[in-house]
C-alpha cells in the first residue's frame, strides 16, 4: 500500500492528531523560571500598599497582577498560608507629563503621559527568605476629553496592566529583577552580536569593557 494512500485514511489522521495534542498537553507559558524561583509553584498576592493619593489604586494594581499571573500560568495563586511564596508590592508614585497642549492654550493639556512605579519583593512565607525584588514601571499616554477623571482613570488602568505584565515576566523569566538586571541582558546581547560579527570577519565596535 502506498504511503500517500495511508496518509489519507481517517483512522491514521485521527491517530496523528491525538498524538500531537498529547505532546502539547503539558505545555504552558512562562516555563523558564529564575533560579531562586525554581521550586515555587504557588504564590500569594496580598493587596499592594499605596503610598500615593490615588484612591482605589491598590485594588486596581493588585487585581491586574493576579489576572496576569492567571494568564501566564506559571504560578498558581493561593492564600499566604498555603503558598510557596508571597509577592508584596508597594505603589510608589504616579508621574504625569504633558505630551501635547491645546492649540490655543499651552497650559491646557491635550495629551498626557502617565508613569506608574511599583516596588516589589517576593519572600518565602515561613522563613522570610528573599527570593526576588525590584522596581517595575508602566507608562501610557492618553488624550484628555472633557471628562478628565474618566480619561485619567483609563490611563491608570492601562499603566497598571503594563506594570503587571512586566512584573509577571520578571518572576517567570528573571530578567529585569535585582538579581538579573536588564543591563546584564543588554551587555550579554551586545557581546553575542560582537562575537558573531568577529566570526564573520567584521570589525567589532563593542567597548573593550564588554568584550
Amino acid at each position: 500500500m502506498q504511503l500517500s494512500t495511508l496518509l489519507l485514511r481517517p483512522a491514521f489522521l485521527a491517530a496523528a492528531v491525538a498524538l500531537l495534542l498529547s505532546s502539547c498537553a503539558g505545555y504552558h507559558a512562562g516555563s523558564d523560571k529564575p533560579g531562586r524561583m525554581e521550586t515555587v509553584k504557588t504564590s500569594a498576592v496580598p493587596t499592594f500598599r499605596n503610598l500615593t493619593l490615588e484612591p482605589r489604586s491598590s485594588a486596581l494594581v493588585t487585581n491586574n497582577v493576579i489576572r496576569q499571573f492567571q494568564i501566564d500560568g506559571t504560578y498558581q495563586i493561593k492564600d499566604a498560608e498555603n503558598a510557596d511564596a508571597v509577592l508584596r508590592g508597594t505603589i510608589k508614585q504616579f508621574t504625569r507629563r504633558q505630551l501635547r497642549s491645546a492649540r490655543n492654550n499651552n497650559l491646557r493639556t491635550r495629551e498626557l503621559e502617565l508613569v506608574l512605579d511599583v516596588e516589589y519583593v517576593v519572600e518565602e512565607p515561613v522563613t522570610g527568605n528573599l527570593l526576588s525584588k525590584g522596581l517595575v514601571r508602566g507608562s501610557t499616554s492618553v488624550f484628555l476629553d472633557p471628562n478628565f477623571q474618566l480619561s485619567e482613570r483609563q490611563a491608570i488602568d492601562d499603566a497598571s496592566r503594563k506594570v503587571a505584565e512586566e512584573l509577571v515576566s520578571r518572576l517567570t523569566e528573571g530578567w529585569g529583577s535585582a538579581e538579573f538586571p536588564i543591563e546584564d541582558l543588554k551587555a550579554a546581547s551586545a557581546r553575542n552580536r560582537a562575537r558573531a560579527a568577529a566570526a564573520n570577519g567584521q570589525r567589532s565596535i563593542l567597548p573593550s569593557s564588554l568584550r
